[in-house]
């Protein structure tokens, strides 16, 4: 399978900037480049109802989330509400990196969008952002009348880190009695940190998203090694995954993701859970929040908010 011509321009793009690796720079300068970096690749930024930056209480203190409506929404209309968390290897990334794709998902899928800027490593290390994930969701669902949601159709969503989140607070929920989403959407997930599949080998250099990147992060997120072993940090590794929420899974072929995504994927339906799985051809991990560059991106925003509205019904 080849690359599509449009990601082989981002990537020769990506090329010329000539960027530094993240380790060899300082942390601030590192996310800051990661923001920098992508911003060429945007969608362009859609118009929503309304945006407001708040807070939740979690359990290192107030997670500063960002609320969007959709065009045409009520203030005071009871809305469903895709709770989303961003990705960037648990150590880049904030509400502005994901600010685009979450104005096009709020209007498409006609819900509240709740994104979330979770405790980043190596200040906090996992499972910090596990544990904030956990209490913005518990957090929505009990606050949802407040908020002008319906409780009953919660939803979330992330890519790679992000998407690992949602995952890991699915599995939480369903073990502790806390609320269950209508829909887990997963955009390339990293479900298992022990990074020892196939496509981390033959995908691991080369495609934007390399194999010593994802190192650098598991480095920079893991308190101690042995943590890549904990299902909090690996879902794949989970001794079930039945009695879960329905799953949209995202992949992207020239990605080392892949086969975890996959994966994922395989043992969900193995275990009764109702799990949509879809590979995109040609493109590289990140692929979704470059839509403004690749038409594939734009494709895959389009089916995620047809599951949800699905979902929502």
């Amino acid at each position: 399978m080849i690359l599509h011509p449009q990601v082989q321009a981002v990537l020769d793009a990506f090329a010329r900037m000539n960027l530094s690796p993240p380790d060899q720079i300082p942390l601030a300068q590192a996310r800051a480049q990661f923001l920098q970096a992508r911003a060429g690749f945007l969608a362009p930024e859609e118009a929503v109802g309304r945006v407001d930056d708040s807070q939740v209480p979690g359990p290192g203190g107030p997670v500063p989330v960002r609320i969007y409506r959709p065009a045409g929404a009520a203030d005071d209309a009871q809305l469903p509400a895709l709770v989303f968390f961003h990705g960037g290897g648990w150590v880049f990334g904030n509400l502005d990196s994901h600010d685009r794709l979450c104005r096009a998902l709020c209007n498409r899928a006609h819900c509240s969008v709740i994104a979330v800027d979770y405790r980043l490593a190596p200040e906090h290390r996992f499972p910090a952002a596990v544990d904030d994930a956990i209490a913005v969701l518990r957090h929505v669902a009990q606050h949802a009348a407040g908020l002008h949601i319906d409780r009953n159709r919660i939803a979330a969503a992330g890519d790679s880190a992000g998407g690992n989140l949602v995952a890991v607070a699915a599995l939480h929920f369903r073990d502790h009695g806390g609320p269950r989403m209508a829909l887990q959407v997963l955009l390339y997930p990293v479900t298992d940190l022990g990074m020892g599949s196939a496509s981390y080998r033959t995908l691991g250099t080369g495609y934007l998203l390399t194999a010593e990147r994802m190192r650098y992060f598991a480095g920079q997120y893991l308190e101690r090694p042995d943590d890549a072993g904990d299902w909090r940090a690996s879902p794949l590794l989970a001794k079930s995954l039945a009695d879960l929420p329905p799953v949209l899974i995202i992949t992207a072929s020239h990605d080392p993701l892949l086969d975890e995504g996959q994966a994922y994927a395989q043992r969900l339906r193995m275990e009764g859970v109702p799990a949509h799985y879809t590979c995109y051809p040609g493109v590289i991990h990140g692929f979704v929040t470059m839509a403004g560059a690749i038409d594939a991106g734009a494709q895959a925003i389009d089916q995620i908010a047809a599951a949800l509205r699905e979902k929502f019904a």
